[in-house]
């Protein structure tokens, strides 16, 4: 396990005020990572606090990519005891000492702006867990396909049901929280029926709630962990805190008859722990519990502690035979059929030599192999950790949390006294982990690949299946970047695109945006390969618009169409002709009806489309000397095709509405653009490799027509950057604080007469914001500005446009609000 970085927070300069005050920055933390990789952490004062005036629980969130970008999203006077994520990582849930369950939403999808969704209130109960509703979608890989080409073989979605469904069989959305009384709470999220146009701040919900008795009778616990069942029910394991009470299991399932929730438990299955049994046994307290696999109830681990020191143990749920005793068999009659019964049995167990403070195990298992292949990772009150594989408690690596801060740092963050760890969680792919401590700093560690319990490095193979699982589930892929080592990302990519060039034609194009998104972040990591990630996102976003056009085409006539619109153009541009006007002579105009208010709406996407093609083909001279290995869009022919059946939908759209034409600064007379860029175009796809006449006719292009800047990188302070690779680790960062020594290389090499501005350009939408703009939306991961919402009035398509970006970045990375300072 090697660090990555810590973040800290603000340090003042050493007085006896400060150091007065310094206790009150130490208390409980917990922190959780989202299958979108951000993490929410709870820290007792405000990290900007110094004084600790703001002693309470408050909780943060921020983009592991940006983690000194955090944001408070709650504070609570009571002490908060639970933090989750539900499945999609798009849904926060808080609950307290006090009884207060909350879901958190972020509104527009900005990672600094959340609003309560539902709440409820339990009075006079103690929270100890929460778990969302299973949605009923899991993805696995198949351990005896995994060499095979096609996804549709190496993976498929492992059969395990909803939690609850409601109308038309959907999966209702809420969650369960254990409280210390041993009482099951029920909170869901209904949604409020539509009236009238939607707000902006999204669907409003309400809550149903219900509450029961884990068992028979309420009894005090401790510790808890709840595992997902297979049947749609919960598995809910409970200790009353101390190592001679036995650990009980109970399941519990959740139902809904209209509006009311019903909730029944039924006790399964216990055990009392190994630890009783030995010699010297000393251990008194439980300290903690974990289901191995949150959807797989066959393994528990359990953590106790004495004084002195800690132990692990492990208990897994086997099938036991039990045989009729003869005293109870009838002599004249054969002996009956044994029967099975299902048992705990202890299956191994590792003692520290210190005090167990946290641990955590794997979020899912990645494969369908059974007994899955996962880590037990456990933190000890002298801040060592330890990573354990779960087959034997093998001791895989350690590191220290003293280690995570460099001698070479200033005397005011060296004077940190002891750090010990209060929360870690590993992430979805399991290629890192995230360790809290007291103080609510955060410490990343790059994690040994599970598949190989030797601790071998990461192999290209098993990097390429990881990016596959990524790719089929919609779990991001930051954290399997990270695991990466610089001499293995060429491999990893140029395999990841031979897997990806094997599968069938409607698979591609199924997964194709996020392909080149995955791909494009690849390149990013090389130090040569920012253009070759500029062209994969400009090819993402040339994708988008090509599918955003054609779906406005209308016929006007729609009896006895056998072809729609695009695909007569599609059709029109086999033909080997590089006159546009000759193209329009075979494609009829009046098939392709827009509204003309929609085509002026639509003008900066066209005229983004023109200014792409312009830099295209300004590039192809340079580009003949110096070629790179790898990815490049002047050398696909399928998206040059598709530029020229833009190129011809543009120019009929001009012909309804010439407001709409892109506009270009001439700089010779009687020039018509579109018809010149459509010619070299076509004349490019004819030949693989361009001729000396179309060289020439390239580098004349820029004494022609000015060549509009078009850039798809921006310069942003990010971890996933080549210099991760270079930089010393680990990295010191500070809450608040941008480092300068992270920034993202930004591709520098205009064309030659190219238009240069110092202007933020919204990479969605393709227009100027100006200089300094009032408030964009900033991308986690690659650095790209946007214009917040527009509130006046646009039309449908833009809007449709809008909603496509809402979500993430055209690069997979969530959005977050900015608001640039003006003096």
């Amino acid at each position: 396990m090697d660090i990555v970085y810590a973040v800290s927070a603000r340090q003042s300069s050493p007085s006896k005020l400060s150091q007065a005050s310094d206790f009150l920055h130490e208390g409980p933390t917990l922190c959780s990572i989202s299958s979108r990789n951000v993490v929410a952490f709870t820290t007792t004062c405000e990290l900007n606090d110094i004084r600790g005036s703001t002693f309470g629980s408050h909780v943060y969130v921020a983009d592991l990519n940006c983690p000194w970008s955090s944001y408070k999203i709650l504070s609570h006077d009571v002490e908060i005891t639970a933090l989750e994520w539900d499945l999609p990582g798009s849904k926060l849930l808080v609950a307290d000492a006090d009884g207060l369950v909350q879901i958190l939403g972020s509104s527009e999808h900005l990672l600094n702006d959340w609003s309560c969704l539902v709440s409820a209130h339990f009075p006079g109960e103690h929270v100890l867990a929460a778990s969302f509703f299973h949605n009923g979608r899991k993805l696995g890989l198949v351990a005896e396909k995994k060499d095979t080409p096609l996804y549709s073989d190496k993976f498929t979605y492992v059969k395990i049901a909803p939690t609850v469904r409601y109308f038309g069989g959907q999966p209702l959305e809420g969650c369960i929280v254990v409280t210390a009384t041993g009482m099951v709470g029920v909170v869901t999220l209904v949604r409020e029926p539509a009236k009238g146009v939607e707000s902006p701040e999204g669907p409003a919900f309400h809550s149903l709630t219900a509450s029961e008795s884990l068992g028979t009778t309420r009894q005090r616990v401790r510790a808890v962990d709840i595992c997902y069942g297979k049947n749609g029910q919960f598995l809910v394991a409970v200790s009353g805190g101390k190592t001679n009470l036995p650990i009980q299991c109970y399941g519990v399932s959740i139902n809904r008859n209209e509006e009311k929730m019903t909730i029944t438990s039924q006790a399964l299955p216990s055990f009392f722990l190994q630890c009783n049994t030995l010699k010297d046994n000393s251990y008194q307290n439980v300290v903690q519990l974990r289901f191995v696999v949150r959807e797989d109830a066959d393994s528990l681990v359990v953590t106790s502690n004495s004084d002195t020191g800690g132990i692990v143990e492990i208990w897994e749920l086997r099938e036991k035979v039990i045989s009729v005793h003869k005293v109870l068999q009838k002599s004249s009659s054969p002996p009956p059929d044994p029967f099975e019964i299902v048992v705990w049995q202890h299956q191994s167990h590792w003692q520290a030599s210190s005090k167990i403070q946290a641990m955590c195990t794997t979020k899912g298992a990645l494969s369908t192999a059974a007994p899955a292949s996962t880590y037990v990772m456990v933190a000890l009150d002298d801040s060592k950790l330890y990573c354990l594989h779960r087959e034997s408690l093998k001791q895989v690596a350690s590191a220290s949390l003293h280690s995570s801060w460099r001698c070479d740092e200033p005397s005011p963050k060296m004077s940190r006294g002891q750090v010990n760890a209060a929360a870690m969680d590993l992430t979805w792919a399991g290629s890192a982990l995230l360790v809290a401590d007291t103080r609510g700093q955060l410490y990343l560690y790059k994690v040994l690949p599970v598949a190989d319990p030797g601790g071998g490095p990461l192999t290209v193979p098993y990097a390429v299946t990881l990016l596959e699982y990524c790719l089929i589930s919609g779990m991001d892929w930051w954290d399997v970047l990270l695991a990466l080592r610089p001499s293995m990302i060429d491999a990893v990519c140029d395999r990841f695109t031979e897997s990806f060039n094997r599968q069938p034609a409607c698979t591609q194009q199924l997964l194709s945006s996020h392909y080149l998104c995955i791909k494009a972040s690849l390149n990013r990591l090389s130090t040569n390969g920012q253009q070759r990630s500029s062209d994969l996102l400009n090819l993402v976003m040339l994708h988008s618009i090509s599918t955003a056009f054609k779906s406005l085409l209308r016929p006007s006539d729609l009896v006895n169409h056998e072809k729609s619109p695009a695909e007569g153009i599609a059709a029109a541009m086999l033909e080997p002709v590089s006159d546009i006007n000759r193209i329009l002579l075979i494609v009829e105009p009046k098939e392709c009806t827009v509204e003309p208010s929609t085509l002026q709406s639509l003008q900066q996407l066209i005229q983004w489309v023109a200014d792409l093609a312009l830099n295209l083909l300004a590039r192809i001279p340079e580009q003949r000397q110096q070629r790179n290995s790898g990815y490049e869009l002047i050398r696909d022919v399928n998206a040059l095709n598709e530029l020229r059946e833009l190129f011809v939908i543009i120019k009929i759209w001009g012909l309804l509405r010439p407001t709409c034409l892109p506009v270009f600064v001439q700089l010779t007379e009687n020039l018509d653009v579109l018809a010149l860029c459509f010619k070299l175009l076509s004349r490019l796809v004819q030949s693989p490799e361009p001729d000396e006449a179309l060289i020439d006719e390239c580098l004349l292009l820029p004494s022609q027509v000015r060549i509009p800047q078009i850039s798809s990188s921006s310069s942003a302070a990010v971890v996933m950057t080549p210099a991760l690779f270079y930089h010393p680790l680990p990295i010191q960062l500070e809450f608040g604080t941008e480092p300068e020594n992270l920034q993202m290389p930004v591709e520098n090499n205009p064309v030659e007469g190219a238009v240069q501005t110092q202007q933020v350009i919204d990479c969605i939408r393709h227009v100027f914001l100006g200089k300094s703009p009032y408030a964009v939306r900033v991308c986690c991961r690659c650095g790209g500005m946007s214009q917040t919402h527009n509130s006046q009035r646009i039309s449908a398509a833009i809007k449709a446009w809008d909603q496509r970006w809402i979500k993430s970045c055209r690069c997979g990375g969530a959005w977050r609000l900015h608001k640039f300072s003006h003096y």
